[in-house]
This record gives structure tokens, C-alpha cells and sequence, in this order.
């Protein structure tokens, strides 16, 4: 009799890591990216990107200076991004074993899409993302977020030696 054995999204092996989800759910992820390509080089002051490129200054009387911050790291932080978006791409068709930068790639990738998700949602530090409402006009969002978080939360596992193996 065959035994089931779970893998998991993402895998540290002895040549490097290997990204073990199905086509389908490349493609969602694809999809994801280009969308947040799109908003990066969209508006830069687009509601949703609020969570990526938070405030440096929080209080009132250093509006100036944040303003100033925002203005000169901006530009540096979008392309970060923009490279780790192709670099997520390339390794999302890429043959394993994958590289740590390529999956320290995606892991930023992830972030950020669901830091936008998380604005969009609303999402707080109380929130349970297991609690979806399936009657929600945004439960296709929630959905996605659930998606990345896990697929985050595998990622990091791989890349920390000490939580590969831990469920």
C-alpha cells in the first residue's frame, strides 16, 4: 500500500529549493505579481500601496520630513521591487534546484502583495484569517490572502533551517 507523504509548497533540498505547487496555483501567483507590478508603476500614491511604502516620520509635525523620505526612497524601493517581481517570475519556470536569493525573492514578493491585500481587507492584527465569510463581496480576496500567508509562512520555513521540518 502507498504511503501519502505531505510536501510542502516550498522545500530547502540539499542542492537548494524547490517550489512544489501546481500550475494553477503559479498562475494565481503570476497573476498576483503582474497586478502588483502594475500598481508600483501606477500611482504612487495609490490607497492600497499604503501598507508597502509605509510612513518613516508617524507624527503630525514631521510631515515635511516623511514627504521628503518618501521622495527620495521611492523610487530606490519600487525598483527593489520590480527586480524581485522578475526574479519571482523566472524562478516560478525555472527548473529546480532554485537559488536562496530567488526564494528570498519570492518571499519579498509575497509580502508585499499581501501587505496590499491586507489594505484592501482592512486587515488588523486581531483579525482571524481563518473566520471567511463566504457571502463577503471581498471573500475572493480573502481567499488569495489566506493563499499567500500560507504560502509565506512555508517560505520562511525553508529558508530557516530550524523550522524546515516543522508543521
Amino acid at each position: 500500500m502507498a504511503r501519502w507523504q505531505f510536501r510542502p509548497p516550498i522545500e530547502r533540498t540539499k542542492q537548494g529549493f524547490r517550489i512544489n505547487i501546481d500550475e494553477r496555483e503559479r498562475e494565481v501567483v503570476r497573476h498576483l505579481l503582474e497586478e502588483m507590478r502594475s500598481l508600483l508603476l501606477g500611482s504612487s500614491d495609490h490607497p492600497a500601496l499604503k501598507r508597502v511604502f509605509p510612513a518613516a516620520y508617524h507624527q503630525a509635525q514631521h510631515a515635511e520630513q516623511d514627504a521628503e523620505y518618501q521622495r527620495f526612497m521611492r523610487e530606490e524601493l519600487v525598483a527593489s521591487r520590480l527586480t524581485g517581481i522578475d526574479t519571482v517570475m523566472e524562478a516560478l519556470s525555472a527548473k529546480p534546484p532554485l537559488s536562496e536569493g530567488q526564494v528570498l525573492a519570492l518571499a519579498q514578493a509575497l509580502n508585499g502583495v499581501r501587505l496590499v491585500l491586507g489594505t484592501v481587507l482592512d486587515v488588523g492584527e486581531d483579525d482571524d484569517p481563518d473566520e471567511l465569510d463566504p457571502d463577503d463581496p471581498l471573500a475572493a480576496e480573502q481567499e488569495l490572502y489566506g493563499f499567500l500567508s500560507w504560502l509565506l509562512e512555508w517560505t520562511v520555513r525553508a529558508l530557516s533551517p530550524g523550522l524546515a521540518g516543522s508543521a
